[in-house]
């Protein structure tokens, strides 16, 4: 059966009240899986980063993730009430604190989103975890949007595939359902020899999760929220609850059809079923032709909401760059993106070269003695 997540993010905006009514909404939904998001401002963005139009006006990006951000206490009753309603708990971490924090919780799934998935030390906090803990006792979902094949097998490198899912995506709000392209599930699966699935940021409740699952996925992650009207920084993209009921109905259909036929028997009734509803021309654009790239939807993002490394205060030639000088941060708004995170220990305890600005992108040109990757300016 496929596991299908209620992505609520961050969608109670600090209320248990209201975290527990959409707990409660997914449930009656029928999701498998409940899923939060741990967010503390200073572990994704700069403060510099830019702003974010709201109806009530314009508000730095960096004061609405600060708006987001619960205590730990928050989280330990989740849990509990998610798991007193017989579902799985996930969670995204977002930096070391929060993931630290996430696991002295033991949490069902770790899930590592699209922009996290160059967050090397990130990753490798959770690889630490899996190899002190067991694979089994840290099961972890990977998403896969704004990257590219090499950025998925970096990570993959690092988390490992036992108990590892691997979920395309595409980083866009909402996202075009004719860019999806989800014969890659297929690709990615037979690349890693990895449980794959689909993130869905697309709007329609059938179209993208019957086909992901046509096309051998195991696991659909979608948001949901109480309406669409709410001021939940998903909400306009989120499922609400009758939607996301049958969003999971039909997912459930497609299921039943694959155990009784096969899935060769079964993919070709599926895609005739949809067919119907959609049109040949769209199920076609949908499938695409599994090649792993970024979406055009996503492109112009890539280095920007994913991560890189980020000067966190103004600082003069000469001086040596110390751990608390340099982040591992989204991008996002007005900043320049920097060089990957991999990177981060080999700038620390060097010398700049140059004046640098508070939020600026580290470059190679920054940092005196940098090793610099070939091609590179």
């Amino acid at each position: 059966m496929t596991n299908i997540i209620a992505e609520i993010g961050t969608a109670h905006e600090g209320s248990l009240e209201k975290a527990k009514e959409l707990v409660d909404a997914a449930v009656d939904a029928g999701a498998d899986t409940i899923k939060f998001q741990w967010v503390y401002a200073d572990e994704i963005l700069h403060p510099d980063t830019g702003y974010v139009a709201l109806p009530g006006g314009n508000i730095r990006l960096y004061d609405r993730f600060k708006q987001l951000e619960c205590r730990p206490s928050f989280y330990s009753i989740m849990i509990d009430y998610v798991h007193s309603k017989g579902c799985k708990f996930c969670c995204s971490p977002f930096g070391l604190r929060s993931l630290d924090e996430l696991m002295e919780l033991k949490p069902d799934f770790v899930k590592v989103a699209s922009p996290e998935l160059n967050h090397f030390p990130m990753l490798k906090r959770i690889a630490e975890y899996r190899q002190k803990l067991g694979e089994d006792a840290v099961p972890v979902i990977l998403s896969s949007g704004v990257s590219k094949i090499e950025d998925i097998e970096k990570a993959i490198q690092i988390v490992g595939t036992q108990n590892v899912w691997l979920l395309h995506c595409i980083t866009s709000y909402p996202a075009p359902e004719s860019e999806y392209n989800l014969r890659v599930i297929k690709t990615l699966k037979e690349k890693f020899n990895i449980e794959c699935g689909v993130s869905d940021h697309s709007l329609d409740p059938i179209l993208v999760p019957c086909l992901s699952v046509a096309c051998g996925g195991t696991m659909i992650e979608k948001h949901i929220c109480l309406s669409k009207k709410d001021s939940g920084l998903d909400d306009p993209v989120a499922l609400e609850p009758e939607q996301f009921a049958m969003m999971v109905h039909c997912v459930y259909q497609t299921d039943a059809v694959i155990r009784h036929y096969g899935f060769e028997l079964a993919y070709n009734r599926i895609i005739s079923q949809l067919e119907e509803q959609f049109g040949n021309e769209k199920i076609v654009e949908v499938l695409g032709d599994g090649i792993k790239r970024l979406a055009p939807a996503e492109e112009a993002n890539y280095g920007r909401t994913n991560r890189s490394l980020h000067f966190m205060n103004a600082m003069k030639a000469g001086q040596v760059i110390g751990e608390g000088d340099v982040a591992v941060l989204r991008t996002e708004k007005v900043l320049t993106p920097g060089i990957s995170p991999e990177y981060l220990d080999d700038v620390i305890g060097k010398t700049l070269a140059r004046d640098v600005e508070a939020g600026e992108g580290v470059e190679f040109i920054h940092v005196n003695g940098l090793p610099r990757p070939t091609g590179s300016q």
